[in-house]
């Protein structure tokens, strides 16, 4: 396995774990959001990692975030944005290949921490975080009310 930086070469493969991690958004925005990612410069990064044979094994995305971080006491932070693995590479280090180019790239650029989050209903994303060596800070509950649009300035 090894783990290299994306480029515009990879992005089929790079927008096919996208849709896989996130099907719910189509692949016109995530194809919009690769090329920020691309052209983000520092401020964004992703990496694939693949097998011997350049076959995707998995993706990670990260970014600097200057405002606050939940959890966090240090700014910029490193966030996991997304990360990765297809079924038939899970438990073969993959995961951990791709933290470590994150973890690498953060403090590159002069970070301390790396933050993430999952939905708390994740249990596979939550023990992956926990045994990439991640501690949970705490739990949130969003909440949102519909506004009637009866309310209006007379």
């Amino acid at each position: 396995m090894r783990v290299v930086s994306m480029n515009t070469e990879m992005v089929g493969r790079w927008l096919d774990m996208r849709l896989a991690l996130w099907s719910d958004t189509p692949a016109g925005i995530h194809r919009g959001e690769i090329e920020t990612c691309l052209a983000a410069g520092e401020r964004q990064a992703a990496f694939l990692c693949e097998d011997d044979a350049g076959v995707a094994a998995g993706f990670a995305e990260v970014s600097l975030r200057t405002d606050y971080v939940n959890g966090c006491e240090t700014s910029p932070v490193a966030f996991l944005e997304g990360i990765y693995v297809i079924p038939r590479y899970r438990r073969h280090g993959v995961a951990r290949a791709l933290i470590t180019a994150a973890e690498r790239w953060a403090v590159s650029r002069g970070c301390r921490e790396l933050a993430s989050d999952t939905d708390t209903n994740n249990l596979e994303s939550l023990s992956l975080h926990t045994a990439l060596g991640f501690e949970e800070t705490e739990r949130v509950v969003y909440f949102r009310k519909e506004l009637s649009a009866s309310f209006t300035d007379n």
